[in-house]
């Protein structure tokens, strides 16, 4: 799964509002690609429901996870899961706009473990160069 945070509920002028997360379509191509279904819920589910469309902070049009989702209602600062993301998520993940990778950990029952630390925006900034004849 990919745990996620949802950064601010949008309303729009069609009234279906805009759950925007703090995932993106670089940890989570599949959605943007090909318009794969991920079930996403809430991580303390208060048994209301909403409808949304689902989407991530990049402004790109792509920067969808899904139109019209009949979801668990929730307001900025809640936390939820894309289900089934795994090795999709890792092995598809970018850094566009130099945005960072997230950690992957492994769990099994009640045993987890980090097998991918998460890199940071500046360590892949930190890798760039600008050429002496921009200066």
């Amino acid at each position: 799964m990919l745990l996620t945070r949802a950064i601010r509920v949008k309303r729009s002028s069609n009234n279906t509002p805009f759950v925007i997360v703090d995932a993106a379509m670089n940890d989570l191509a599949r959605p943007a690609m090909y318009g794969a279904w991920h079930d996403f819920e809430a991580v303390k589910p208060t048994g209301q429901r909403m409808t949304a469309h689902i989407v991530g902070p990049i402004c790109e049009t792509g920067d969808t996870f899904a139109m019209d989702r009949e979801i668990d209602a929730l307001a900025a600062g809640d936390l939820a899961v894309f289900r089934t993301a795994g090795a999709y998520g890792a092995t598809m993940a970018s850094s566009y706009n130099s945005r960072g990778f997230v950690a992957e950990v492994m769990v099994d029952g009640d045993q987890f473990a980090v097998v991918a630390d998460r890199i940071l925006p500046e360590a892949i900034t930190s890798a760039e160069r600008v050429p002496a004849w921009l200066d």
